[in-house]
C-alpha cells in the first residue's frame, strides 16, 4: 500500500470525489483508508449512566484505490514511485519528482 498515515490525499471517485483530506487510519489487510472529512457517517449513541444520548458524525473507511496522493506543488493528484536515495528506499511523487518521506 503506497498511502500512509498523515499523508494528504484526494478522493478520485465516489460521492466525495474531489475532496482533499489527511489520512487518519490505514487498514492494509482490508486495503482501506480513513480520510478526514470523507465518507462521514451518522452514528446514534444510546444513553448510558455517564453520557447522554447523542448523534455522532464519524468518518468511515473507503477503498485505497479510490484515493491518490495530493501533491502540494502541482496542486493535483499524483502517482507514487519508489527510488533508492542514500541507501534508503523513499517515496517520490511522479508529477514533480519531490521526495514524500
Amino acid at each position: 500500500m503506497r498511502i500512509k498515515k498523515d499523508d494528504t490525499v484526494v478522493v478520485i471517485t465516489g460521492k466525495d470525489k474531489g475532496k482533499v483530506g489527511k489520512v487518519m487510519e490505514v487498514r492494509p489487510k482490508e486495503n482501506r483508508v480513513v480520510v478526514e472529512g470523507v465518507n462521514v457517517q451518522t452514528k446514534h449513541q444510546k444513553q448510558t449512566r455517564d453520557a447522554a444520548a447523542e448523534i455522532k458524525h464519524v468518518e468511515g473507511p473507503i477503498d485505497a484505490s479510490n484515493v491518490m496522493l495530493y501533491d502540494a506543488k502541482a496542486k493535483k493528484a499524483t502517482k507514487v514511485k519508489y527510488e533508492i536515495k542514500d541507501d534508503k528506499k523513499v517515496r517520490v511523487a511522479k508529477k514533480t519528482g519531490a521526495v514524500i518521506d
